[in-house]
């Protein structure tokens, strides 16, 4: 099943059971999707029998997802971004077999169409395509394999970045602050069984079509994560009890022929062309830029709708 948040002038929504054509919906028996996740065993029963979809659904009244949640972590499990991005900033990061993972800004999601605020074009705006998964309780210690069944649902996200401000942070050795702002979310979440076959061993392989002002940026493919979200779910849940509701993210979706195929963040296109040329020539966003994001299966369909933001002024 597909569902989705609808405004209505409370912080977090209606949560609202999606028609397969993506058009329609049903209200939810529960108001928000963190009271679905709260009580998921009762309430997903009930979504997965809705069979009537009577309302048309209004792209521009769809909120993100999940609006705001009790926790973001994002990881970094792509190799191919990760290898990259550590020769560019000249980090030597220390060698382990864990999964890399930072705690970001949850209070907010923007909406899938949003116009997203940024206070300065010189701090290097940048999107960043990922997938993430949401999950109800998990208790410290879960192991990876047992991870599995606590992932109740698939989201697709952009991450938002500020490349002048992310080297320094990361050098400080202390994390991110302001060079991670609030992310947005594609429209709709999606249970693992809606994937089918697309979802497998823990990973979202899908292709991640993301467009830049038009132009086809990217195409990178979400199996070749170095750890499956299941991996990161135990990650997170190593030396903590993760509430319903955690939201945690794959990093940026590369593959390693990103040279042919494209990049899901402009960094990566830069970081390609410094190792290549000696430079980056690929400018970071401007005000009215417009970024596209829309993960596709193999017969055209998006589950997960299309994320579709433009950066502004503050």
């Amino acid at each position: 099943m597909r569902l989705a948040t609808l405004r209505n002038g409370t912080p977090d929504g209606q949560l609202v059971a999606v028609a397969p054509d993506g058009a329609h919906y049903a209200v939810a028996p529960v108001a928000t999707l963190q009271q679905a996740l709260e009580n998921w065993d009762v309430v997903a029963p009930q979504l997965a029998a809705i069979d009537s979809f009577p309302e048309a659904l209004s792209p521009t009244n769809v909120a993100a997802p999940m609006p705001r949640a009790w926790q973001w972590l994002d990881g970094s499990a792509f190799a191919s971004h990760g290898d990259l991005m550590d020769k560019v900033l000249g980090v030597t990061p220390v060698k382990t077999a864990a999964p890399l993972m930072y705690q970001g800004v949850s209070d907010t999601f923007h909406a899938p169409l949003a116009d997203v605020k940024f206070p300065d074009e010189a701090l290097g705006i940048d999107f960043e395509g990922e997938f993430g998964v949401i999950v109800d309780a998990v208790p410290m210690g879960t192991s990876a394999a047992d991870c599995l069944k606590h992932i109740k649902l698939i989201v697709q996200i952009n991450d938002w970045s500020l490349r002048m401000l992310a080297g320094p942070e990361m050098k400080t050795g202390f994390g991110w602050v302001q060079a991670k702002p609030p992310c947005g979310m594609a429209p709709f979440a999606v249970t693992p069984d809606e994937l089918g076959d697309d979802w497998r061993n823990g990973r979202v392989c899908l292709n991640l079509n993301v467009d830049w002002n038009g132009t086809r940026f990217g195409a990178a493919n979400g199996e070749p994560m170095g750890h499956g979200f299941h991996d990161l779910v135990a990650h997170a849940a190593r030396t903590r009890d993760l509430v319903a509701g955690t939201v945690i993210g794959s990093g940026t979706v590369s593959n390693a022929n990103f040279r042919e195929i494209g990049s899901s963040c402009i960094a990566e296109r830069r970081g390609i062309e410094i190792v290549d040329e000696g430079s980056p020539r690929t400018e970071f966003m401007q005000f009215g830029d417009v970024v596209r994001m829309e993960a596709v299966d193999g017969a055209g369909r998006a589950p997960f709708g299309v994320l579709e933001q433009k950066v502004i002024k503050a």
